[in-house]
């Protein structure tokens, strides 16, 4: 590990699907499923590989729990194939499935009490008691329960029992976990700390997860990988880092997090550069991506990427902007300003509050002047 963090090169094995022989855990080979008329899932094509904590993000009715519960064996595709460590799944009942799933409202049983919970799947797989002792004692002890183990559900808080519907999953050891919505009955403080124990569990289980949710932020804290799902397709897959910092569409940039999106035209397409016109004035973007000059684009600038300042710069150029504080959110780690231009366009910015004011002299405030900038790497060009 302290070679990668010196070199900056990542090993092959904790990044199976840039390796064109890896073999795959998980192969989706041109997936459909029709309800009547409505198309759920179209024509889709996926890798998941071993050990991946892969997450399956999108809106409400984009297809994500409808490919899930395909994987489970929950719902029959209307063409296109399943196959799970090589094994095609279409004759494959879910109950003789390498797999086990999750429910977003955990459907644990109220009268049996934690560790009976958990035993239920191995008992009606028949095996001894011995074993299920073992395995009980073993997954009690990675989720942390085992002084929990005599207690009912209704007598666990959510988290403790999101853990126990997650040990009752892992302990019958499956090749392949499909956790739905898994941490969305959880308030928001408890989901963003069971987010890495989640993250954390899999690492030591080395099962492979995969994860549907329609929040971002728990995909993005979670995942390996992201397929963001839209209308039934994948719209972009790829690491976190990537769909985040490096969306191929004006869709992936808005869904994902918060972006200043701008109409613009080609200026210049250099090898190493684009230079942009746009209502917010030139953008140079130190990166080129052979557009023809003239064409129409978007560029997008997420809002933590660009500075605020009290002070006029040293020198007009591109990738400026100049406004007044319309408004503002305060978050406490942070603070969101909403710039006005001229035009009465919004411009968003974010910025950490890192120190603490000794007074509100030095405060940007509401209908100051100020003065917007960005580095050359922030902007993000968009063609489609």
């Amino acid at each position: 590990m302290v070679g990668q963090q010196a070199t900056g090169v990542q090993d092959i094995s904790e990044t199976p699907w840039l390796d064109k022989d890896a073999d795959s855990l998980v192969r989706i080979k041109g997936i459909t499923k029709k309800f009547g008329e409505f198309t759920a899932v179209n024509n889709v094509d996926l890798d998941i590989y071993q050990g991946e904590l892969f997450c399956l993000l999108g809106g409400s009715g984009c297809g994500k729990t409808t490919l899930l519960r395909m994987l489970a064996g929950f719902e029959t595709p209307t063409s296109g194939s399943i196959l799970i460590d090589g094994i095609d799944m279409s004759e494959v009942p879910p109950y003789e499935r390498p797999t086990n799933m999750m429910f977003q409202s955990y459907a644990l049983f109220p009268h049996m009490t934690v560790e009976k919970n958990i035993a239920f799947g191995l008992k009606q797989d028949k095996l001894p008691n011995s074993e299920i002792d073992d395995r009980i004692d073993g997954i009690l002890k990675l989720v942390e329960l085992q002084d929990y183990k005599k207690r009912r559900p209704q007598q666990l808080s959510g988290g403790q029992r999101q853990r126990v519907a997650l040990a009752r999953a892992l302990v019958k050891e499956p090749k392949l976990l499909l956790l739905d919505e898994p941490l969305a009955a959880l308030d928001k403080k408890l989901r963003k700390q069971t987010q890495f124990e989640l993250a954390n569990i899999q690492e030591q289980v080395g099962i492979t997860f995969v994860v549907v949710t329609h929040d971002q932020e728990e995909a993005m804290t979670l995942s390996s990988r992201i397929a963001v799902m839209d209308k039934g397709e994948f719209v972009q897959t790829g690491t976190p880092t990537e769909i985040y910092e490096f969306p191929d569409s004006r869709f992936i940039a808005d869904f994902i997090g918060s972006a200043n999106i701008l109409d613009g035209q080609i200026v210049k397409d250099g090898t190493d550069h684009v230079r942009v016109s746009t209502e917010l004035g030139e953008i140079y973007i130190d990166h080129g991506q052979s557009i023809k000059e003239g064409s129409p684009v978007w560029v997008a600038i997420r809002p933590e990427k660009i500075h605020l300042s009290k002070n006029a710069p040293k020198k007009s150029g591109p990738n400026q902007a100049v406004g007044m504080v319309d408004d503002i959110g305060y978050l406490g780690n942070t603070s969101i300003y909403k710039i006005r231009l001229a035009d009465d366009r919004i411009i968003d910015v974010t910025a950490p509050n890192q120190i603490r004011p000794k007074n509100r002299t030095h405060l940007i405030t509401w209908e100051d002047k100020i003065y917007l900038h960005w580095d050359a790497s922030s902007a993000m060009l968009l063609n489609k």
